[in-house]
């Protein structure tokens, strides 16, 4: 099932898709209800309208070597309280495990810690290709919008340098740099905001596909090895080879 298939079964159930500020429809995993109008569990879709994830200047506060954390944020941070969440895919639309996130970002009035490393740090995609990060809404400095820095590379892959933005900020029109494909779904969650963005790769993440009916003895690739179908099932999210040893047998 892909994105789009998911959003006109809401939309036919009665279900408030929400919309980016640009327009665009927000992520599947957002905005879909089941017929019955529960919430469906977050899953991460893909489908042929997901294009690559454009690349974006470094820009000149990078910083090397940054902490292994998952939280930006330390008691009695300034700013609005802001989680990033997302999936990370390969072209083929399967989610990458392992992947390195970089962020960097500035601080609530606008400044880069160049002495230190704080709103600096490096997390890895989960077996299901998810991240999430707790920091804040960054700050706003001359000549650009809000955005915050990011590095993403898969395991032995090229690193892709990008940036995502905020929907609905006024500087967008005018930052030089902007890119409508870089913006975030954001939304309000108590005192803070939940933003969601899901990274697509130029790297092959394995022949293995979720909503397909595999046979037994049939052959994938996964995360670099190669997996024996060992039960005939349709596949589907959180049923990757490596989850399911009753399904799949590791060949490499």
């Amino acid at each position: 099932m892909s994105r789009k298939t998911l959003l006109r079964a809401a939309v036919a159930a009665g279900a408030a898709v929400p919309l980016l500020a640009t327009g665009g429809v927000a992520l599947a995993r957002d905005a879909a209800r089941s017929l019955d109008g529960r919430t469906l569990t977050p899953t991460p879709y893909c489908d042929d309208g997901d294009d690559l994830t454009p690349d974006q200047m470094e820009g000149p506060y990078f910083k090397p070597n940054s902490p292994l954390r998952t939280n930006l944020v330390t008691p009695g941070t300034p700013g609005t309280p802001l989680t990033v969440s997302g999936y990370v895919f390969g072209r083929n639309c399967v989610p990458l495990s392992g992947v390195l996130l970089d962020f960097w970002q500035a601080d609530d009035n606008g400044d880069y810690d160049m002495a230190g490393y704080t709103f600096r740090g490096h997390q890895f995609t989960d077996a299901t290709g998810a991240f999430a990060l707790k920091t804040i809404v960054p700050g706003l400095y001359p000549g650009r919008t809000r955005h915050i820095h990011v590095k993403v590379q898969a395991p032995g892959e090229p690193i892709l340098t990008t940036q995502l933005y905020f929907p609905g900020e006024p500087r967008n029109s005018t930052d030089m740099i902007f890119d409508p494909a870089l913006l975030m779904n954001v939304r309000g969650a108590g005192g803070g905001k939940e933003g969601t963005f899901d990274f697509v790769l130029n790297v092959d993440g394995g022949t293995w596909t979720s909503g397909h009916a595999y046979t037994s003895g049939d052959r994938v690739t996964y995360g670099g090895r190669s997996y024996r179908c060992l039960q005939a099932h349709t596949s589907m999210t959180g049923w990757e080879p490596p989850n399911v040893p009753a399904l799949w047998q590791p060949e490499s």
